[in-house]
């Protein structure tokens, strides 16, 4: 752990973090942004599969969400992860998907799967998981899982799933 990633403490969310965790996602200006009212609904219903980290005024400075896939329960699905502009460079977004993989496997979830997205252009999130492979002695299967013209609006780049396991 760097000493800028020892600055925050890793929890899990509550309703009342909803509202930052929706506009560090606007503010990222990379992820798709939900509606707010989602970002409630993901503290309320999801906080046991998502993680916060808290600055030293216990303000939120990143997330990430997550969930468990239904048909695979071992697998976990991490859905947005995004650390705030001014925290940005210094390993928190890797601190905090370590500290995701650390709190579910603490709760009594077997982990040994994890799946995420990714659009091509993302290079940023590529290496974030790349990374988080690495450190976790994983393997990594890319294939497209939602081709461009599978989205409503325009312009969508397609998303590329991302399976990262068996996790050491």
């Amino acid at each position: 752990m760097t000493a800028a990633q020892a600055q925050f403490q890793l929890d899990h969310p509550g309703v009342a973090d909803g509202a930052a965790i929706w506009r560090i996602a606007r503010d990222s200006k990379v992820l798709d942004l939900n509606s707010s009212y989602s970002y409630l609904l993901w503290c309320r219903d999801f906080a046991g599969t998502s993680v916060v980290a808290r600055d030293e005024t216990g303000e939120v400075a990143g997330f990430v969400t997550g969930y468990f896939r239904p048909e695979r329960p071992r697998t976990l699905v991490v859905w947005q992860v995004a650390v705030d502009h001014g925290h940005r460079g210094h390993g928190l977004a890797g601190a905090l998907l370590d500290g995701l993989t650390a709190k579910v496997r603490d709760s009594g979830r077997q982990v040994t799967t994890v799946e995420t997205t990714i659009t091509p252009d993302n290079t940023a999130s590529q290496a974030l998981f790349l990374s988080y492979a690495r450190r976790h002695g994983a393997g990594v299967e890319r294939q497209v899982l939602f081709d461009a013209g599978l989205f409503p609006d325009d312009g969508h780049l397609p998303e590329e799933l991302y399976r990262i396991g068996p996790l050491a």
